[in-house]
């Protein structure tokens, strides 16, 4: 357990959408959604189903036929920077550039 969020992601469009989710040391957690809001949930199990259900998926683990799905490259994805919620509310979308037809 440590202050550091573990990054989850969604795509809309060009648009990725970072959450981050860390477990507290009595076993709760909280998710960083993407307008900067700290939800408190009962348990890590509890706050990744929720993610889950959103849509997102988790950074670790993703490989790039995984990022092709959601219509990204996964060496496009830059996650947030930082522990501190107050200073990632602005790193929570990151705009990809837009994909150049091949010619």
């Amino acid at each position: 357990m440590s202050d550091a969020f573990d990054w989850w992601l969604t795509a809309l469009g060009r648009n990725v959408l970072w959450c981050g989710l860390r477990e507290l040391p009595a076993g709760t957690a909280q998710v960083l959604d993407t307008d900067g809001n700290l939800l408190p949930y009962d348990s890590t199990d509890t706050a990744r189903a929720a993610l889950m259900d959103a849509g997102y998926v988790q950074l670790d683990g993703l490989d790039e036929d995984d990022a092709r799905n959601f219509g990204v490259d996964l060496s496009e994805l830059q996650p947030p920077q930082g522990n501190d919620p107050a200073l990632l509310h602005d790193q929570l979308l990151q705009r990809l550039p837009a994909v150049r037809p091949n010619n």
